[in-house]
């Protein structure tokens, strides 16, 4: 299902491309426009995840550097019956993490060093088996595929202004200024719309599995209100930069408001909240997986 999704968001962004590139610049700019995005869209598939991680300068870990935090992801990662994924930390203190990698046998799963910082060991948890179970869904595939071309289609509307700039009256566009204004203006909005195409009830799905993988759904109720209501105090600045990357984390982590907000594609935490516990009072008589 999730390469299903992923080759119909792959398709669409190839036809934006070729759209754009005409508007741009007419039919010679709408094949170079074509090869571009077939580029990106062979770029996305193979490489998204070593460059979301780049980008954030997530650094890998292991036993030695983060013990308790590795056999965390190790526990669970067993739980899951996944294949152990690479470990890395972000360097910020807003509490927040995300998986990412085209399958189970490719994932990394990352964390902040404000999530170990600022919640329990078994809060943790929950956070990272709600991560586990988007590897295990695959859902890690769409969500970083998706954060790469979205960021290219943002690129657009800087190209539009650009090729509009230095061709001015010998540009070849069909329409004109009119067509290097459109690009402009819908690049943003279509990017925006990327990432709406990124369902909300994934993460609900998430939170659910992830729950039956850590054994106690309160564990991540308890996290989801921490990391809420740090992330309003605390910023990460690669996120703040790069908003088309919000929807990996597991809570929103932009807060500086405006056209960064349009970029969530989380649903409310308040909610999520209430499901998860009303999930641990019928779990009570279950006994987790750490006793």
């Amino acid at each position: 299902m999730a390469y299903t999704r992923t080759a119909i968001l792959l398709a669409g962004m190839t036809a934006f491309f070729l759209a754009a590139g005409y508007l741009v610049g007419g039919q010679g700019d709408a094949l170079i426009a074509l090869a571009v995005a077939c580029g990106m869209n062979l770029l996305a598939w193979w490489n998204s995840d070593k460059m979301v991680l780049s980008m954030y300068g997530a650094r890998q870990v292991d036993r030695a550097a983060a013990p308790t935090f590795y056999a965390t992801v190790e526990q669970l990662a067993a739980n899951a019956g996944l294949p152990m994924p690479k470990v890395y930390l972000i360097e910020s203190d807003q509490p927040n993490a995300f998986a990412t990698g085209r399958n189970p046998e490719n994932a990394a799963a990352a964390a902040t060093t404000g999530l170990l910082h600022r919640l329990s060991t078994e809060e943790v948890a929950g956070v990272m088996a709600h991560e586990l179970a988007h590897v295990r869904s695959r859902d890690t595939l769409v969500m970083t595929v998706t954060a790469t071309l979205a960021g290219a289609i943002g690129m657009l509307a800087n190209f539009a202004f650009l090729f509009g700039t230095f061709r001015g009256s010998n540009n070849r566009n069909p329409l004109g200024a009119v067509g290097t204004i459109l690009v402009a203006i819908l690049a943003p909005i279509a990017a925006m719309l990327v990432q709406m195409a990124i369902s909300r009830s994934r993460e609900y799905e998430a939170d659910r599995v992830g729950a039956e993988i850590s054994g106690r759904p309160l564990w991540l109720a308890s996290a989801l209100e921490k990391i809420e209501h740090a992330a309003r105090d605390t910023a990460i600045p690669q996120a703040e930069r790069n908003p088309a990357t919000g929807h990996m984390f597991i809570v929103n982590p932009l807060h500086g408001g405006g056209i960064a907000r349009l970029f969530s594609s989380h649903p409310g935490t308040a909610d999520r909240v209430r499901r998860l516990r009303e999930m641990g009072g019928m779990a009570t008589a279950t006994k987790g997986p750490w006793g």
